[in-house]
């Protein structure tokens, strides 16, 4: 078990540094968007290959980060009657989950999606548009995450397996420390306790003319 939870790790690592990475092409896009929209109604330009990027990097947002969101067990739940149960319980649940539902969908996928990767790539497909993109790219993106949600669902399967027989934490325990929410929240809250302090009320007093 000790070296199944090495691997669980291993695989962790991978999930949060492609997970991290890929959060930065959520700035590319908005940047790419508000550079299209600006070129199309103020320069009178449109380019379908800028169009199309955008489609391609939201597919990379939502795909490669499907892994990072399964680890910090941040996807959705409908936990109405799972979240009244035992952590044993609950992390049952998900042994079934992940066994039965996850991986063969996630292999599934995975497996049908090579195809259509080596297709595109032997072909040279490209975009039906004018001035559009080849679609190798994007195609592979599918097989890559979907690996990559394979390996994370291992990673989560082995940790729930180690709670269950006594070998390591629960793995769906939630953060002791504040959300980023949280701590946001708290530092506008002590912003404005200082601005509305006598001192800082003072101090603006004297400031005047």
């Amino acid at each position: 078990m000790e070296a199944l939870l090495k691997l669980a790790r291993g695989i962790d690592q991978l999930s949060e540094a492609v997970g991290k990475a890929t959060i930065w092409v959520v700035l590319v896009v908005v940047l790419i968007s508000a550079g299209n929209a600006v070129s199309r109604y103020a320069l009178n330009l449109s380019s379908n290959a800028w169009l199309e990027i955008q489609w391609y990097l939201f597919s990379a947002i939502f795909l490669l980060c499907a892994a990072y969101v399964l680890k910090t067990n941040e996807h959705i739940r409908i936990d109405v009657i799972a979240g009244r149960l035992s952590d044993r319980a609950q992390n049952w649940i998900d042994v079934f989950g992940i066994l039965v539902f996850l991986l063969p969908m996630a292999l599934i996928v995975g497996y049908l999606s090579w195809p259509i990767f080596v297709n595109a790539w032997n072909s040279g497909e490209g975009s039906p548009s004018p001035g559009g993109l080849i679609r190798w790219p994007v195609r592979l993106l599918m097989p890559v995450g979907f690996a990559l949600l394979i390996l994370q669902a291992v990673a989560e399967l082995i940790k729930r397996v180690a709670f269950l027989t006594g070998k390591g934490p629960n793995p769906l325990a939630k953060p002791t420390g504040a959300s980023a929410e949280e701590e946001l929240a708290e530092a506008i809250k002590r912003q404005h306790t200082a601005d509305a302090s006598p001192t800082h009320a003072a101090d603006s007093g004297r400031s005047r003319p």
